[in-house]
């Protein structure tokens, strides 16, 4: 802590740190022309950052530089249920490997402040045309998951800094814009901004409030849980100036699909984003978080705006308190946080966007980056007319129409837009189709509260939009089981079967098995979709009906004003909903004065909780990087979708096989997602899913897609699982082959430890998402990248080689590829390391985070020991 720079925040009785001043003893005015991220960067290396290496970090920040590794400590860390349980089943694990060597294991707990939501197991059994459909899916989450929910509540207890939020009340990125950011915190005297990491790459939604908010995986959010300080080197830092202002008609999603389009053409992949101008000023909060949340989509790794008067009205509107709001405003104000002390902020690299250009968006399929223009849909081959079959679902079939997802529902004008939408098209006579499993899955409990107020919940009920859950579901791929009838409509006449969601998320195979692929799209048109009941439908200009004088009915005739959205938002939304829903929530709980054992007692039948192997067997031994051959030859795009997936499990798979030997219903088998405590189940989730396209699995001269694989040297194509088996009983390490842009999508950590199970020491890439990289990194699993103008074709792999990894292990450092070809010709390409930083060398030479943290523990209370010892002597 550097206490020179210490001093008063004036009228709060708080002090704060000046990063102005440090900055500026550097090079004197240089704190203006700093953006926002590094701004709040400075804030933190002051109060946190070793003195010594102070001035170094911060002349990085100031000079643009990226030669040095500067600390940042997130002030916490936040969690849903998936990964935050398996960041906390490793942790258990490590209380097992500490206590095994002679430590005490009540020592290992979370150093920062981790709040763990429970908001990703529900899936949407029943749809939103059953008025007990809350209940019901509630009851079934329950039952499915008491062995997850039995270790969740020992945790709590057991840990130190954890808190939980209960199943049932929301989604984590909701509730953390609505309640948990307090944006300044205000703790031992010091006022300072709200950080954090969470486990879930959309962690960025709270972005929107100023807040550097970053997704990582459980591997990296277990680093920062355990104190360590999250490394980097200086982000690219892009300003994007918005202006202009959004057409009649446009909604928050509409915007946020188009600029997911333009910024992936823009590659900010791995920025940091400042958005600026006009345009943002005049974007409300909720709009602001429906940009923020998708920065994961268009490739960044933050989305930030500048607090402002827009600010402070949300933290009103949400029931914050007046002394918060107050302490908001006084610090951005005086710390260089408002938007009016950044108009003098420096850009490397600064994009425009003209938010008036904007038109009525969707997504899809496949790929929320590929934009749709609802005009457009029919020239592209999507839409186009349908003859209906009585009893016949069409070509293109809806069969899942949900308004899910923190993207759309913490946006007030989205989810009153598509009530509205409804009221008008019950109005007219308008219904749903019967295929269609429609659902209302909010991520706040105060979106209830609110469309009750504006007597719109019922419109949407009677519509089959009913609220199903306060949960992450259909987005997540957790959209249930189709009636079985339409089920087995769709395997029979091989229907091009389809989803619509106001979501993040439509990569191939993630929505639901039997919807091929998956559109994204505002509430309201996910309203309408439900009505016209096809994709195959020109939503702009078919008729969606009749009403009772048999006049037709077109989108636009129930399309409701923006005068009208804005009115009802303004009287239907008040502060009072969410003190209701929040501080009930929140309220401090009696300290709990039961004992419980610092070490859980697993229980050996279960699917969903089991003690990680990560301290034995072949993990515990040595990686050589020689002689690795390959488990897979992929192409661009490999997502974590591809490489775990965490929808529904079915019996076929090689996971639903394992679950019925171990005596699960198949009604029970849940997602792939639940299972991932248990790493029996999960790691036959490894490259599971039915979509994938592995270049090794090659059938009578063609590729086959599939969770296919190739067992080498005998040729023979088998299903994934089985190669795996076959490799790991031969103890054959493995490479990954693939190309650009791989690990794209979530957070999980899964997607590496899958791999790292299966016997996977390293993945050669074109390119590599963040968040997945260190993921890969906290595994052991050594990420390296192809020289441009290099790759798997122009090398001509097939899979039939053996690879060796020459070179010592430093920083971006050029390692050799040495290729074995079954002819005997041997090729070496020059690759480069994707370790980035000395931290990341550390870890990965340790074999990963958590065996890096048990040796630096066991030193500790060696050395602890040692130390005593020689006082008593």
């Amino acid at each position: 802590m550097n206490t020179a720079y210490r001093k008063p925040l004036p009228g709060t009785g708080l002090d704060y740190f000046d990063a102005r001043a440090a900055v500026d003893a550097i090079q004197p005015g240089a704190y203006d022309k700093l953006p926002y991220t590094s701004r709040v960067l400075a804030e933190n290396l002051v109060r946190r950052c070793d003195p010594s290496l102070l001035n170094a970090a911060l002349t990085q920040l100031i000079e643009r530089k990226r030669e040095l590794d500067f600390p940042w400590f997130p002030a916490r860390v936040v969690c849903h249920d998936i990964l935050g349980q398996t960041a906390l089943v490793d942790l258990a694990g490590l209380r097992d490997a500490i206590a095994d060597q002679g430590g005490d294991p009540a020592q290992v707990n979370p150093v920062v402040p981790v709040q763990l939501i429970v908001d990703h197991s529900l899936a949407v059994e029943h749809g939103g045309f059953d008025k007990d459909a809350f209940a019901k899916n509630r009851a079934i989450e329950e039952r499915r998951n008491e062995d997850r929910f039995h270790f969740i509540e020992w945790t709590r207890k057991a840990f130190k800094n954890v808190d939980v939020i209960p199943p049932g009340n929301g989604i984590m990125h909701q509730i953390n814009l609505e309640r948990m950011s307090p944006v300044i915190h205000a703790v031992d005297g010091v006022a300072y901004p709200d950080t954090l990491v969470g486990t879930d790459s959309h962690t960025p939604h709270v972005d929107a409030l100023g807040v550097i908010a970053i997704g990582v995986g459980g591997l990296e959010a277990e680093n920062v849980m355990l104190g360590r300080a999250s490394w980097m080197r200086l982000p690219d830092i892009v300003g994007v100036e918005l202006r202009g202002k959004p057409q009649s008609g446009i909604t928050a999603t509409d915007i946020v699909l188009a600029l997911t389009e333009f910024l992936r053409s823009q590659r900010v992949v791995g920025a940091y984003l400042e958005f600026r101008g006009e345009g943002a000023a005049s974007l409300t909060l909720g709009d602001r978080a429906t940009i923020s949340n998708m920065a994961p989509e268009y490739g960044a790794t933050a989305a930030m705006f500048f607090i402002d008067g827009q600010t402070i009205d949300y933290l009103r509107l949400t029931g914050r308190s007046d002394e918060q709001v107050r302490l908001v405003e006084t610090y951005a104000k005086t710390a260089g946080l408002w938007a009016d002390t950044l108009e003098d902020a420096e850009y490397e690299r600064v994009l425009e966007f003209d938010l008036s250009t904007v038109v009525r968006n969707m997504a899809g399929p496949s790929n929320p980056h590929k934009r749709l223009p609802t005009t457009a849909l029919a020239e592209r081959g999507i839409a186009g007319q349908w003859q209906e079959v009585p009893g016949q679902m069409p070509d293109g079939a809806v069969i899942i129409a949900a308004i899910t997802s923190c993207t759309n529902t913490s946006n007030p004008r989205n989810v009153i837009a598509a009530g509205l939408l409804a009221r008008n098209a019950n109005a007219r006579g308008l219904t749903r189709k019967p295929w269609v499993k429609s659902s209302l899955a909010p991520g706040s409990k105060v979106v209830q509260l609110y469309l009750e107020e504006a007597g719109l919940l019922p419109e949407l009920e009677r519509l089959g939009f009913g609220i199903v859950a306060f949960a992450c579901t259909t987005c997540n791929g957790m959209s249930g089981a189709l009636d079985p009838a339409i089920q087995q409509e769709i395997v029979e006449r091989d229907l091009y079967a389809t989803a619509v969601l106001s979501g993040n998320r439509n990569f191939d195979g993630r929505i639901h098995p039997y919807a091929k692929q998956a559109f994204l799209a505002s509430p309201p048109l996910v309203v309408a979709y439900a009505i016209a009941g096809t994709i195959r439908f020109d939503i702009e200009r078919d008729v969606l009906g009749h009403d009772a004088n048999g006049q037709p009915v077109t989108l636009k005739d129930i399309w409701p004003s923006d005068e009208e959205i804005d009115a009802i938002v303004a009287q239907s939304v008040k502060p009072e909903q969410f003190r209701k829903v929040y501080e009930p929530m929140f309220a401090v709980q009696a300290a709990n004065a039961e004992t419980i054992s610092p070490l859980y007692d697993w229980r050996p039948q279960s699917t969903y909780i089991r003690r990680p192997p990560y301290w034995e067997g072949a993990l515990a031994g040595e990686r050589t990087l020689k002689g690795l051959r390959p488990l897979a030859v992929l192409g661009d795009n490999i997502t974590t979708d591809h490489l775990s997936p965490s929808n529904a499990i079915l019996p076929d798979s090689a996971a639903g096989e394992y679950l019925a030997k171990m005596g699960l219903p198949e009604e029970d088998f849940n997602s792939y997602a639940t299972h991932r405590g248990d790493h029996l189940t999960a790691q036959r989730a490894t490259f599971a899913n039915p979509t994938l396209v592995n270049e090794m699995a090659v059938v009578d001269g063609k590729v086959r897609k599939g969770s296919l694989a190739r067992i080498e040297p005998e040729g023979k194509v088998v299903r994934m699982w089985e190669a795996i088996e076959t490799y790991m009983e031969r103890k054959q390490p493995l490479i990954i082959i693939a190309g650009a842009d791989y690990g794209q999508g979530s957070s999980r950590d899964w997607a590496a430890k899958g791999v790292r199970l299966a016997g996977v020491e390293a993945i050669v890439a074109e390119g590599f998402e963040r968040i997945h990289r260190t993921n890969l990194i906290g595994m052991g699993v050594l990420p390296l990248e192809f020289k441009p103008g290099t790759n798997r074709l122009t090398l001509q792999i097939d899979g039939t080689e053996t690879f060796d990894v020459i070179g010592e292990r430093k920083p971006r450092a050029d390692l050799t590829l040495v290729i074995h070809r079954r002819n005997g010709e041997r090729v070496e390409t020059a690759v480069t390391c994707r370790l980035d930083t000395a931290e990341e060398v550390s870890i990965y030479e340790a074999g990963g985070v958590l065996q890096r943290f048990a040796q630096d523990f066991l030193d500790s209370t060696k050395a602890a020991r040692a130390a005593s010892a020689a006082s008593a002597a």
